[in-house]
């Protein structure tokens, strides 16, 4: 394997040497293993053997562990009949890529640490599909113990509904010991839609020949036994091979990892194992380096926050090779509709991909280029989506988003050519930029009855901070042109976006705000699409604008959140944290941010994080585990 991870990684560790205040955030749902849409486990309780592991669906995905000290068992881990006395569970930390238990149980203290190596820069590491789970036990009194570690999981990890007969298989291969699970069937990519798990591939547990392959109901399960020890450690590795990923128009992808079918589930596994003790090192200074830098940006509790959406937001894609070798970077617009490479998802998610890799905010954009130029999309603005996860066969959203899409195509593409420095991109998909360019001229400012980002909301007409997008997005378009060497088409462009600025001032101003409707006093809404404006240095806003805003916002926002807008008392947390990231000062900022760390830390709704959420009580609305809490990394672009 080529490690181009570990170099930049390795160079950052000297900055990362001081402590750091621990991650005190008690998250909706802890993050276990986290590979792709289909193969993820969370911890929807305050102690990890309070319930099962689950599914982001909330499906049953079950893990057991179980810790034996001197003959007595302590389940850590999951659910079970057989083991009734659980340890004491004595903390839990997560961070970006890690997240960390302590237990006691009797006479031994033991760690469990679930550890996901997400290094963007890397894209073959990226999309291996092996995570791992790592143990250590050190004795409390002194004296040596014997002590063994079972470790368990089930084959719902591969059926999307438990009467589904499956076939097992185990067997050892260059010192790791394997066991899979996977349907009779083998329906590949033969289901689609939002609440549906993958049943086809194969699940996989596998660990260093020093555990044991362990008889435990139908689990696959592995024990380790140290004998007598007062200290010892060891990790197991959980895995899935899907075979095939997407169909993209017709054509079976398969993932990354294996695009060109040369590789195999054995040799990610024996490579994740060779890896195993650098990849522990370089995630967890990963994780300090982003809390470092997420406290400097905005204080601890913006890095909490980081810290929880990172892994959720990468997990919710899946990274596959287009027919022509681009790379497709596919999200799932999870508890939503099961849309497959949504723009308007793509939006929200991309700061955190324009900061980590460029290459993967174009694979947010790739198929949506590839839709327009094939001729199979002949609408001038962009798609909605390409498909039902996994099928990206086509649209399959019912209504269109004609603003809302080609503002997201132009800014992000902007974004690519001036945060990424990647003019050739842009110069690639000139004419069909310019298309949209031209729609936006004549549609964009003052928006007809049509959807938005926050569909959820319904139709609205005159939509200001659409409209604040359109603006924004044909600077964005002006700017890339002057990048490219096409002055009279920047010089057009800027000069529209400045005087509809000019307009818009003019025309939704209210008193100390600025209206949701051109055409409603009275409202408010969140101007989160303003961020763009000093993060692509456009500066076609002036500073004035973002001020008043975040002042009125001070004055509206409620104990958990600032709404979305004066019509519900609900919000989207990815705005939120786009809009703190207009604030000059730190206390504005940190008065914004607050809220949401709070809902998080607080509500009794026990999902992965969710984005659509109430601000005047605790409580999640919908929209769970989905990969736009990408956008809570908006502040440090």
């Amino acid at each position: 394997m080529k490690n181009r991870y570990l170099l930049p990684l390795l160079l950052i560790i000297a900055g990362c040497s001081s402590e750091l205040p621990e991650n005190e955030l008690r998250p909706s749902s802890y993050p276990l293993v986290t590979i792709d849409p289909y193969t993820n486990a969370w911890s929807p309780a305050d102690h990890l053997y309070d319930s099962a592991t689950e599914h982001w669906t909330g499906k049953p995905f079950p893990l057991l562990g179980v810790v034996t000290v001197d003959g007595v068992d302590y389940r850590f881990m999951g659910v079970d009949s057989l083991y009734n006395q659980a340890a004491t569970q004595l903390s839990a930390e997560v961070q970006a890529m890690n997240t960390y238990y302590s237990f006691a149980a009797g006479p031994i203290e033991l760690s469990a640490r679930f550890t996901a190596p997400l290094f963007m820069e890397d894209l073959d590491l990226l999309s291996r599909p092996v995570n791992y789970m790592s143990f250590s036990i050190s004795s409390t009194d002194g004296a040596a113990h014997e002590v063994s570690i079972l470790v368990g999981e089930s084959p719902l990890w591969c059926v999307d509904s438990p009467e589904e007969p499956v076939w097992r298989n185990s067997y050892e291969k260059n010192g790791l010991s394997y066991q899979l699970v996977g349907t009779e069937q083998q329906n590949v990519l033969g289901k689609k839609g939002d609440d549906v798990r993958i049943n086809w591939g194969y699940a996989y547990l596998t660990a260093p020949t020093s555990w044991n392959k362990a008889d435990f109901r139908d689990y696959l399960a592995f024990r380790r036994d140290f004998g007598k020890v007062s200290e010892a450690a060891d990790m197991v590795m959980v895995g899935y091979d899907d075979i095939y990923s997407i169909d993209y128009f017709g054509t079976w992808l398969r993932p990354w990892w294996n695009r060109d079918s040369f590789s195999s589930i054995e040799k990610q596994f024996e490579a994740a194992s060779t890896d195993y003790q650098a990849l522990l090192s370089c995630s967890e200074e990963f994780d300090k380096t982003l809390r470092k830098e997420a406290i400097k940006r905005g204080g601890v509790h913006y890095a909490d926050l980081c810290a929880v959406a990172y892994r959720q937001a990468v997990t919710a894609h899946k990274l596959v090779q287009s027919p022509s070798g681009e790379v497709l970077w596919f999200s799932k617009e999870n508890n939503s509709n099961g849309s497959i490479g949504t723009v308007d998802v793509t939006y929200p998610s991309a700061p955190l991909f324009l900061k980590y890799n460029p290459e993967l905010a174009k694979g947010l954009l790739n198929h949506i280029f590839e839709y327009s130029e094939s001729g199979r999309w002949t609408k001038p603005f962009p798609a909605h989506d390409v498909g039902t996860y996994p099928i990206a066969n086509g649209q399959t959203y019912p209504y269109d988003m004609p603003v809302e899409e080609a503002g997201n195509m132009l800014i992000l593409t902007g974004a690519v050519a001036i945060l990424g420095g990647d003019r050739d991109y842009a110069a690639k998909h000139w004419e069909t930029l310019s298309t949209w360019a031209e729609y936006l001229s004549q549609f964009g400012y003052n928006p007809d009855n049509q959807l938005c980002t926050d569909d959820f909301a319904g139709r609205l007409a005159h939509n200001v901070n659409l409209s604040a997008k359109a603006i924004l997005a044909l600077a964005a378009y002006g700017k890339t042109a002057l990048l490219l060497g096409y002055k009279d088409i920047a010089k057009k462009y800027l000069a529209m976006a400045k005087d509809m600025a000019e307009k818009w001032q003019e025309e939704a101003f209210e008193e100390d705000h600025y209206l949701l409707t051109f055409d409603s006093p009275g409202t408010w809404s969140q101007k989160y699409n303003l961020a763009w404006d000093k993060v692509l240095n456009l500066n076609i806003f002036p500073d004035s604008v973002r001020k008043t805003e975040l002042s009125y916002y001070l004055k509206v926002q409620n104990e958990y959140g600032l709404p979305l807008d004066s019509r519900k008392e609900y919000t989207k947390i990815d705005w939120i944290l786009w809009s703190a990231s207009m604030a000059k000062d730190p206390e504005t900022f940190e008065a914004l941010v607050e809220p949401v760390w709070r809902f998080e830390n607080e509500t009794p709704d026990r999902v992965p994080m969710g984005d659509w959420v109430w601000t005047d009580k605790p409580k999640w609305q919908a929209m769970k585990a989905r990969s736009v809490v990408g956008g809570l990394f908006m502040p440090l672009l």
